[in-house]
């Protein structure tokens, strides 16, 4: 099937196949005339990518997945830890935007957004640029 058809059914765009192409992640057949040909084995391969980025892993840990999907005498354990540590992550980048959230809240509360020219926000914002100045 030609890239359109293998867009359609990973339900990837055609520039992320190039992509992924171009760094090794699926290699497609080609045809005499330099089209490329996907296999079932290529579709499968780009759904499994396309779930793995949308789960946030790294193009380095998709490489990795998928080299250990392939591998059928892998260790599940080594599957569990690259996961494990990516739940980690996401973790902490909760944690930060959560963090984040609260200090936007409190200076959104504390802006009274009238007329007058006063901004508890521009002020916050100013002063902590000043403090990361230093």
């Amino acid at each position: 099937m030609n890239i359109k058809d293998a867009a359609e059914r990973s339900g990837l765009p055609a520039k992320t196949i190039r992509y992924y192409e171009e760094i090794g992640l699926v290699r497609p057949l080609r045809d005499t005339n330099g089209y490329r040909t996907f296999r079932e084995s290529d579709i499968h391969k780009l759904t499994f990518l396309g779930r793995s980025r949308a789960l946030g892993f790294t193009i380095e840990d998709c490489r990795v997945l998928l080299s250990l999907y392939e591998d059928k005498s892998r260790a599940s354990a080594d599957v569990k830890e690259l996961a494990a540590r990516h739940l980690d992550q996401i973790g902490e980048k909760i944690a930060a935007l959560e963090s984040m959230r609260g200090t936007l809240t409190e200076l959104v509360d504390a802006c009274h957004g009238d007329h007058r020219p006063d901004c508890p926000i521009l002020s916050n914002l100013a002063l902590r640029n000043m403090v990361g100045a230093s």
